[in-house]
């Protein structure tokens, strides 16, 4: 995070190193920890606490596996990628999984990021085409534990450089166009040991149950405003569950979390909370979610 002019030093300490899809080499990048001068986390640190929580639940062993929905925009950041000049594409429908010129834009940024982070030693594992055009997701994961935020972040950080490269300009703005478009989300696919193994299911119910009784906390944790991000795009509309009302089902993507049909019919699994917003902290939402699930806190 950025310091204050009056005090203006902040401690980073390393925590994880990539190879770097840019320089190569022997080159590496470096996921650092920030601290404030009385060596307390610093307010924009969110690792520090996600880590101490999956210490206390390790041995759960909590997987988990995150959808990055982002959406490209030209080098001003204003007009969505190679939409229209004047006006707006065709309605949803034709893009999502699409191919062809006129279906599917930035696919060129899309497949450089993938070769990066590939490189690199992310934990990437697809990509496609989004519901709205110039809107993609690429999934990362499984990952254990604190993992799973730091390959996320680092991801990210390789997204928007590999961006760079074309004038391009990413946004992970929950709602980037307003009106009949969809959202961007941050799918967050959740399991322990015990829900992989035989019989699973019992604790996947156990623990979405739990989630449940706090959608209030989850909300506050699952966009850096506390909700206000996410209430554009939490709406009902869009494959997207009210912001105000918790649900589940199986398959059902209007839901809040979804159970995988496959899960269902194995009877064990993981499940997918479909509320954290594009823009969330992968480190805050996975904190949250143990600590709802594992910790009882």
């Amino acid at each position: 995070g950025q310091s204050t002019g009056e005090n203006s030093d902040v401690y980073i300490r390393p925590v994880a190193m990539f190879k770097d899809p840019f320089r190569r080499g022997d080159n590496i990048l470096v996921l650092c920890e920030t601290y404030s001068p009385d060596d307390t986390a610093h307010p924009t640190n969110k690792r520090a606490s996600c880590n101490k929580a999956m210490e206390a639940c390790k041995d759960e062993h909590p997987w988990f596996g995150i959808e990055q929905e982002y959406t490209l925009f030209d080098y001003t950041g204003k007009n969505p990628y190679c939409w229209p000049k004047n006006g707006y594409p065709g309605p949803q429908g034709p893009y999502y999984c699409g191919v062809g010129a006129d279906r599917v834009k930035g696919r060129k940024i899309v497949e450089a990021h993938y070769r990066a982070c590939l490189y690199a030693g992310i934990k990437i594992a697809g990509s496609n085409g989004e519901v709205m055009p110039s809107q993609w997701e690429y999934q990362v994961g499984p990952c254990e534990g604190i993992e799973m935020g730091d390959h996320l972040w680092v991801s990210r950080y390789i997204l928007c450089r590999v961006a760079e490269e074309f004038d391009a300009v990413v946004s992970f703005d929950p709602k980037p166009i307003p009106g009949d478009w969809n959202g961007a989300g941050c799918h967050t696919n959740i399991s322990t040991l015990a829900m992989r193994q035989e019989g699973g299911m019992e604790h996947i119910i156990k623990a979405i149950e739990a989630i449940g009784l706090k959608h209030k906390e989850h909300i506050e944790a699952y966009d850096p405003t506390q909700g206000a991000d996410n209430a554009r795009r939490l709406t009902g509309l869009h494959e997207t569950a009210s912001i105000h009302e918790f649900s589940y089902g199986v398959a059902n993507r209007g839901a809040s979390i979804r159970i995988p049909r496959q899960c269902e019919k194995e009877n064990k699994g993981y499940f997918e909370d479909r509320r954290p917003a594009s823009n969330c902290d992968p480190y805050a939402v996975t904190e949250r979610i143990v600590k709802t699930m594992c910790l009882g806190q």
